[in-house]
């Protein structure tokens, strides 16, 4: 049998398990942005024990003990990460209870504190909206040097990373839709976050969740400069692990200064770009028509993979790399199909 072929298998046999503990996937469940629950998850009594937080979220939950785990990407100067609520643990090993930080206040959650974020790209694709960038992690309760993780609304459960982290978006209708496909990496000192168009064909190919340990460069490749702040149309990347991770062709980019856009002394309304119109078509290599150039390799420093990480670094973009703390935690939850699904995993 192929890898595919058994990994197809095995994840037959992992929905199966799930569906026979009457666990409801986190990536099944759509919610109206008027009518979300006061918690998504209500699979209590599961190996993981109960979601952290909550997702109604609003002024009396905004501030620095916020639980939220509601978060948002919609613009530039308005996007969210998931990071600890509490200081001290590694990313893989409570990827599970990561909360919402934002940039902006008015979401209920935790603000992203001034200095955290130190150059960032955010692009609207075809298919999805990211941003990518860098950062000073230990400003959002992770730890100095972690190499971070993945956080999707999968894992092994199926209850997601975190338990019931819902991701809305303005960026498609004008108004909050559910992103339902999406992925975040932490960790290196480097984040990127992507939630795909519900309302396309490729959001599950776009927002793939299986490649834990290759980081930004990998799933998000960009164009993403340190200590440049901007906002792009893109074309759309090839799907990860479907050609070579090659940063798409941005185009219509505006900078700006970081004190301008957050912080108490932002000033300005970042607008969406209009996103190209040229999807990328994985056979025929990177489009030509940019206004920035399209890079294979990364031209942003610290691209590397940090010391201990146990994922390799990709070219086309930052690269944040899991630890192996949460794939061995997955081990000890869900047993021998967890673990052939592990060493799978690491061998793609």
């Amino acid at each position: 049998m192929t890898k595919s072929l058994l990994l197809a298998a095995l994840a037959a046999i992992s929905l199966s398990v799930v569906a026979a503990q009457g666990i409801v996937p986190l990536a099944d469940k759509r919610f109206t942005y008027d009518n979300i629950p006061y918690r998504v998850d209500t699979d209590v009594g599961q190996p993981r024990g109960e979601q952290k937080g909550y997702n109604i979220c609003n002024s009396t939950t905004e501030g620095p003990s916020s639980l939220c785990q509601t978060a948002f990407i919609n613009s530039l100067d308005d996007f969210c990460l998931w990071a600890p609520a509490e200081p001290g643990h590694t990313v893989g090993d409570i990827e599970g209870e990561m909360i919402a930080w934002c940039t902006k206040p008015g979401h209920g959650t935790r603000v992203i504190p001034d200095g955290t974020i130190l150059g960032v790209q955010f692009t609207k694709s075809p298919d999805y909206v990211q941003v990518v960038g860098f950062m000073d992690q230990t400003k959002i309760n992770m730890i100095a040097g972690d190499a971070g993780g993945e956080m999707d609304p999968h894992g092994a459960d199926r209850r997601g990373n975190p338990m019931g982290g819902l991701l809305f978006t303005n960026a498609w209708t004008g108004g909050m839709i559910q992103a339902v496909e999406w992925h975040n990496f932490n960790g290196a000192n480097i984040f990127c976050l992507k939630a795909c168009d519900p309302r396309g064909p490729r959001a599950p190919q776009m927002c793939e969740h299986i490649y834990d340990t290759q980081g930004c460069g990998f799933n998000a490749p960009s164009n993403v400069r340190n200590g440049t702040f901007e906002s792009c149309a893109s074309d759309s990347q090839s799907p990860p692990g479907q050609g070579p991770p090659v940063a798409p062709a941005s185009s219509q980019c505006s900078t700006y200064e970081s004190t301008a856009i957050y912080g108490a002394s932002a000033s300005v309304t970042v607008q969406i770009p209009g996103a190209a119109t040229m999807s990328f078509t994985p056979t025929k290599g990177a489009p030509t028509t940019t206004s920035r150039p399209t890079s294979a390799a990364s031209s942003s420093p610290g691209a590397g993979t940090s010391a201990g990480a146990s994922g390799s670094t990709s070219s086309g973009g930052p690269a944040a790399t899991q630890t192996g703390a949460s794939r061995r935690e997955e081990v000890a939850r869900f047993g021998i199909i967890g673990a052939v699904a592990v060493l799978l995993a690491f061998a793609i």
